[in-house]
């Protein structure tokens, strides 16, 4: 079952249906019918024109949920609307449904939600796990914006601003976690930047250049993380790095900084080392002091904490890490760091078998329980 090819083909399957009639909530709910159908039907029979067959089968599944509730004049009209058999335009919709999922009629957290969950393909938990906050509290806020969108006419597009963040959340989790999604959240920042001339578009893109620029050497052949520090820089991707700094630089210029060109200048001065050591840890504490001031995020400033131990000593990171929220994600992780480098071993090796409990999936887990070992290992040796 070719799940990528199912994933690929929502946003399309969802933007056809909408453009032709459907309010938002039943066409997501009948693509996603249409999609369950295909899990079930295609190991066994895949059609020749996926697309086609999606549409038609998502098409019926809208038309029996309509005639449920629908008078029969609307329902006819329905009817006569049903798309021709045969291939499916090749119209790529996933865009400008990430602007109409950010309706004006919505909070900007809950577009954000909503989007993710309608057309980025993340799963609740997913989500929640980006916003901090509990599985059961953000399927309620996803609940509550297919309500309020429900019927709406999505004549209003949403603002810049949500979009962007939309985007920025499908690719953290296409770059970190169990869906790849970050390919496909710079093809659509692309698309954006060629049509909308804003900075923190630019800015935006440049991050995702950049980040993405280092992707083949995240992880060891067996599959582990591999930390920055200790990263084969020959295997970054220098054409994707000039074309991120270039980016950066031009939207620098214009004097508008925004949250994710503050985060590209720190991904650039990382991508700018010719070696860890050579880090310039002063200005990245610096940039970190600026996105502090623009996003007050406590997750910056867990961040913050560990360039400071870099540039500062790890005294002075386990001082700036004392000020915050011990239960914020990947604290204890960070923690272990600031205390291994301060000598204290034992500390560290707790903290980091504390840390792989906590962590949000298997690799990073995997990592944490090796670090932890490593030390264990070394405690045994003296």
């Amino acid at each position: 079952m070719n799940e990528a090819l199912l994933r690929s083909l929502t946003p399309s399957v969802l933007g056809i249906l909408v453009r032709r009639g459907a309010d938002f909530a039943a066409a997501e709910d009948a693509v996603q019918e249409a999609l369950v159908e295909a899990v079930r039907v295609w190991p066994a029979d895949q059609p020749r024109d996926p697309k086609g067959w999606l549409v038609t089968v998502a098409w019926h599944k809208f038309l029996d949920a309509t005639r449920a509730d629908t008078a029969r004049r609307r329902r006819e009209d329905l009817i006569d609307e049903e798309p021709a058999p045969g291939p499916a335009p090749a119209v790529d919709d996933t865009l400008q449904l990430y602007f109409l999922c950010a309706h004006p009629s919505l909070t900007p957290s809950s577009a954000v939600a909503l989007t993710l969950r309608a057309v980025g393909g993340l799963t609740t938990r997913q989500i929640a796990q980006a916003y901090l906050v509990p599985e059961a509290t953000m399927a309620q806020r996803i609940s509550r914006a297919k309500r309020t969108v429900s019927g709406v006419r999505f004549d209003r597009p949403g603002d810049v601003a949500t979009v962007l963040r939309v985007l920025y959340l499908v690719f953290n989790e296409g770059y970190s976690g169990d869906v790849d999604l970050a390919a496909e959240a710079i093809r659509l920042t692309r698309q954006l930047a060629a049509a909308i001339d804003h900075p923190e578009v630019a800015g935006l893109l440049a991050l995702m250049l950049l980040h993405h620029a280092r992707r083949a050497a995240r992880t060891a052949p067996d599959g582990s993380l591999v930390p920055l520090a200790e990263q084969d820089r020959d295997r970054w991707d220098t054409e994707s790095i000039a074309e991120g700094v270039e980016i950066l630089q031009a939207a620098l210029a214009r004097d508008r900084l925004g949250e994710f060109q503050a985060q590209a200048a720190i991904a650039a001065l990382h991508a700018d080392a010719p070696t860890a050591e050579e880090t310039d840890w002063v200005q990245i504490v610096e940039w970190y002091d600026e996105l502090a001031r623009l996003t007050d995020s406590p997750v910056v400033r867990l961040n913050r904490a560990v360039a400071v131990g870099e540039a500062d000593g790890p005294r002075a990171g386990l001082a700036a890490l004392a000020a915050l929220d011990e239960s914020l994600p990947r604290h204890t992780a960070v923690a272990a760091y600031l205390h291994e480098r301060d000598g204290d071993l034992t500390t560290a090796a707790r903290l980091y078998a504390e840390a792989a409990q906590k962590a949000p999936n298997l690799a990073e887990r995997d990592h944490l329980t090796r670090q932890a070992a490593r030390l264990n290992a070394r405690g045994m040796r003296r």
